[in-house]
């Protein structure tokens, strides 16, 4: 084959591997709930090379905030872009990135106080499970990690606080840290409901008690099972609103000996932040998933 051929022989199939190569981001993705009774959708960005292989990747749960969906941090976040450029980079191994929308008929990731709304028990029972099995994901502590903004930061700090033998990685970005005292508690309940549902004594202290960051720190034991470590990342502009509670999370970790890293920058509660965020983070959850 003369060179005149060559060239062109790769200029014909150069697209089709180029294309090959490209991530792939479906943002309208659903599954059906039956602890919530309803269809719950979700967004999953697959690395290059996912559908041209038969690899199985680490994955991350990415969390969305308040007011936004399971196309916030595809659409404001530019996860693709960011990822992809990482990945090349070197900078992060490739993965998968599951993110469900938690702001349909009930705002947030969290049970509610009489356990009628299951969100947490949703993810972990439901949504998991089933994204673990569809996409070619490896279902170990150690390529599992999850992060989110806001509200989603919230989850995040929860998910990883209660599940400690599922993560690998935590990173909570300008976190919604939960309420500081029973009473505040009783109005993010309000917030998160939206509805006139009245709840015992005893349901709000039990909730105040889980789903309080502060709260839930100083009650827990902290394990010195290596299995339920967890390596934490937590961000939070020193302009953020929530900047109050991100900084108590951090003294109390300090007294119970967690390990962890604790960043303020200069910014406040908004995306241009967040983008800045994420290249850190992406790079933090891959030193787990490639053996640090």
């Amino acid at each position: 084959m003369n060179q005149k051929n060559l060239y062109l022989l790769c200029c014909l199939f150069l697209p089709i591997f180029a294309f090959a190569q490209m991530s792939k981001v479906y943002d309208n993705l659903s599954m059906t709930s039956k602890l919530l009774d309803m269809e719950r959708k979700y967004a999953v960005y697959l690395p290059p090379n996912y559908e041209s292989s038969e690899r199985y990747y680490p994955v991350l749960y990415l969390l969305h905030g308040a007011g936004d969906d399971q196309t916030g941090w595809v659409q404001f976040g530019e996860i693709q872009h960011i990822l992809d450029k990482a990945i090349e980079a070197g900078k992060a191994t490739p993965m998968i990135v599951i993110m469900p929308d938690a702001d349909t008929k009930v705002r947030g990731y969290f049970n509610s106080p009489d356990n009628k709304w299951r969100y947490e028990d949703f993810f972990f029972e439901e949504l998991m499970p089933h994204v673990e099995q569809k996409f070619r994901i490896k279902g170990e502590k150690r390529f599992r990690a999850v992060a989110g903004l806001s509200m989603g930061g919230g989850g995040s700090f929860q998910y990883a606080l209660h599940r400690p033998e599922l993560f690998s990685s935590a990173c909570p970005l300008s976190a919604s840290t939960g309420p500081l005292t029973l009473e505040e508690a009783k109005k993010w309940v309000e917030w998160i409901n939206k509805d006139e549902t009245i709840y015992t004594p005893v349901q709000m202290q039990n909730w105040f008690e889980k789903y309080s960051t502060t709260e839930y720190l100083k009650n827990m034991e902290v394990s010195k099972d290596r299995n339920k470590k967890v390596r934490w990342f937590i961000d939070c502009g020193d302009d953020d609103f929530l900047f109050e509670g991100n900084s108590l999370v951090h003294i109390a970790m300090r007294k119970k000996e967690i390990d962890h890293e604790f960043r303020i920058r200069n910014g406040g509660h908004s995306w241009t932040y967040w983008r800045e965020s994420l290249p850190v983070v992406l790079s933090f959850v891959s030193d787990a998933f490639h053996q640090y």
